[in-house]
């Protein structure tokens, strides 16, 4: 049974990510500040069984922390990210992943590190006129912030030689929101995905679908990629 150790976990994306892993069967380290934070069906300390039929384990522990990091992963084949900054400070964004990045690269022993998945941005995608995402969306000054530091920690991912340390970045669509789980989705790269009458959205059950689907299929290795309806 696959090993997820799970940061951000108590998130709008995290929890979404947690359920689809347990609906999978897989066993799941939720890495939290506090655990009261998490949804009722999975809170608590210790080892449960989850919703699906998968188990969880609550462990207090902070991705900022390249230590921290390192005593979670160890013994996990998967190590995801859907850290977010909240109102704290964007910049987190990039010291998160380097503290991921550093922590799984400081794990010795015989047995294999584990790959990272990290939940990125959609300001970094190109529109399909050409231009970013966030070159033209005019936003807030404080999500523009947000959107800068995603594309400043993509670009510090890109530096990582998978051979290093196997890592993917999962960028949203332009809109994604809490709906439906379909199952299905369709995949890009580095281009905005959208449909005939450009739009570019994803429910976040849907979005998680595609992260636990990148876990199982390990499409895209040393690659940032996105997803849409």
């Amino acid at each position: 049974m696959t090993k997820i150790a799970l940061f951000g976990a108590t998130g709008t994306v995290g929890t979404r990510v947690l359920r689809e892993a347990l609906r999978r069967g897989y066993e799941v380290t939720a890495v939290v500040r506090d655990p009261a934070g998490l949804p009722d069906t999975v809170s608590g300390t210790g080892s449960r069984t989850g919703t699906g039929t998968g188990t969880i384990v609550v462990v207090r522990g902070d991705v900022l922390d390249p230590a921290s990091v390192a005593a979670v992963a160890a013994g996990h084949d998967v190590v995801v990210s859907a850290f977010g900054p909240g109102l704290g400070d964007p910049t987190d964004l990039v010291t998160a992943a380097k503290s991921l990045i550093g922590g799984v690269r400081s794990l010795g022993g015989d047995a294999p590190a584990p790959r990272v998945v990290i939940v990125g941005g959609a300001g970094s995608l190109r529109t399909p006129g050409g231009p970013l995402v966030r070159d033209g969306a005019g936003a807030p000054a404080a999500v523009l912030a947000v959107m800068r530091a995603h594309g400043d920690a993509l670009d510090f991912l890109r530096t990582v030689p998978v051979e290093q340390v196997h890592w993917s970045c999962l960028s949203p669509p332009a809109q994604i929101a809490p709906g439906e789980r379909t199952g299905t989705y369709r995949l890009g790269l580095d281009d905005l995905v959208v449909d005939e009458e450009g739009r570019s959205r994803i429910s976040t059950e849907d979005f998680a679908v595609a992260l636990i689907d990148e876990i199982e299929r390990d499409a895209h290795a040393g690659r940032r990629f996105t997803v849409a309806h």
